[in-house]
């Protein structure tokens, strides 16, 4: 009998608001140990790393880099950066898994992949979103091709959950919804829909003490499939609050399926309507206002610890996000200029 490989050695860089959940999950998932953290507020790292007994803690990412030679790092800071620490770790010939948006703009994410390449390191993209177990097993209905050739769909993540308190510092930013959630949707889009060809986009700063839009229309039409509407919004005061849920409504040529409000899952054909719930796994880590997405960080840890271990291949590569951060630039285009935009453009 083979012995199990031994864990995977990995630092996180930055303390913040997330950093927490997501060293958490790592717990959740066999084969990797978080050895040391930085932050450049020293006083923070140290307060996460006696909560969680992380035995060594930095304001130095060089030192840290150079001293304990992780066999990865999780980059959970700002997107301004980003830029910054993966070149660090591609430097030190390491890893990286990066928070998304991996980046500020679409050029210095491609100059960060393109580092990443000629240093011969993985850069992987935590993007979780795609992983929230209702839009998996709504995935599942999809590709079961009961709906026949599909057409159109919708999806919504409209809601007026005050982000704002738990993350303060998105007040200020000038691209908020569509580089904070929008990348988060919208490579929910690629991953049930596939790639799109053209949109549109229109974006609305309804709050006025944020620098930022905060509610989005995108229309897309994808290469092979059904013209897509996406809706993103901090500013639509509902009957009933969803965040932090995505709904969906997919129509087919044979039936239709939803994924609506307490993870239902409604399959309608002419015979009438057959619907299950998808709930998201209980952590007692987790905050249950953002149960569903604090749900999803396990499983996509799982997928890019298995690439960074040789056991297969993730689905969020630099590669790929680059195709979900094209679209948010082109949706930054098309409502500037008020126009249609071709991705090959």
């Amino acid at each position: 009998m083979s012995n199990p490989k031994p864990p995977l050695r990995f630092a996180i860089l930055g303390t913040g608001f997330w950093a927490r959940y997501q060293l958490a999950a790592w717990r959740e998932i066999p084969g990797a140990e978080c050895v040391a953290l930085y932050n450049r507020t020293r006083s923070k790292a140290e307060a996460l790393a006696a909560e969680f007994g992380i035995p060594a803690v930095y304001d130095d990412p060089k030192a840290l880099l150079g001293r304990e030679k992780p066999d990865f790092v999780d980059i959970i800071t700002g997107p301004d950066t980003h830029a910054h620490f993966v070149g660090l770790a591609a430097e030190h010939g390491i890893p990286a898994i990066c928070q998304k948006p991996f980046a500020p703009t679409l050029a210095v994410a491609e100059a960060m992949t393109e580092a990443c390449r000629r240093a011969g390191v993985d850069l992987l993209i935590h993007e979780n979103w795609r992983w929230q177990t209702a839009i998996r097993r709504f995935a599942e209905v999809l590709h079961s091709g009961r709906l026949g050739r599909i057409w159109r769909a919708r999806i919504a993540y409209d809601s007026s959950f005050p982000v704002f308190e738990n993350q303060p510092f998105l007040k200020e930013e000038r691209r908020f919804i569509l580089m904070d959630v929008g990348t988060h949707v919208l490579d929910a889009a690629r991953f049930l829909f596939g790639e799109a060809a053209a949109l549109t986009c229109r974006t609305h700063r309804v709050n006025p003490e944020i620098k930022g839009e905060d509610a989005a229309s995108i229309l897309l039409d994808t290469t092979d499939g059904p013209t897509v509407f996406v809706t993103l919004s901090y500013a639509s005061r509902l009957e009933r609050e969803r965040f932090p849920q995505t709904t969906i409504l997919v129509e087919g040529e044979d039936c239709s399926a939803e994924l609506t409000t307490d993870y239902w899952i409604r399959v309608t054909d002419r015979d009438g309507t057959r619907a299950f719930r998808a709930p998201p796994p209980y952590y007692p880590w987790a905050d249950p206002r953002y149960d569903c997405v604090f749900a999803s960080i396990p499983p996509c840890h799982a997928n890019l610890l298995a690439h960074l271990r040789g056991e297969g291949r993730a689905e969020t590569t630099a590669e790929d996000n680059l195709k979900t951060l094209r679209l948010v630039e082109a949706c930054y285009r098309s409502a500037d200029s008020g126009s249609t935009i071709t991705l090959a453009d």
